[in-house]
């Protein structure tokens, strides 16, 4: 098992998670962030820091949203996704993202 971060973190990018960490296993995109499943340790201390409720454990993520198992060890290997250890300011318009639909459409997956 491990923790995989859902597209409710697309265009808000809160980095709450990345703090308590024991393993520094996110990698920073653009605008998402993941978690590379063969360095997380299932600690679980990540999940309840996530103001929008973006990380799940692997065999809880709903049906529709199980591509991002997989998303989230294809970008963790991505060499512009940098490993991310320290809180930074979720991106400025993170507000107006929240709860919104289909934000895999805006998923920036290159540069950081």
């Amino acid at each position: 098992m491990a923790f995989v971060v859902l597209e409710e973190c697309i265009q808000c990018k809160h980095t709450d998670c990345v703090a308590v960490c024991p393993v520094d296993c996110f990698y920073e995109g653009p605008n998402f962030l993941v978690i590379n499943p063969d360095e997380c340790i299932d600690c679980a201390l990540c999940e309840p820091e996530c103001p929008v409720d973006a990380i799940r454990v692997d065999d809880e993520v709903p049906e529709e949203q199980k591509h991002f198992i997989e998303l989230n060890a294809v970008l963790s290997q991505h060499p512009n996704w940098i490993v991310i250890n320290e809180k930074k300011d979720a991106l400025p318009d993170h507000e107006q993202w929240h709860g919104v639909a289909n934000k895999i459409n805006n998923l920036d997956r290159h540069g950081a």
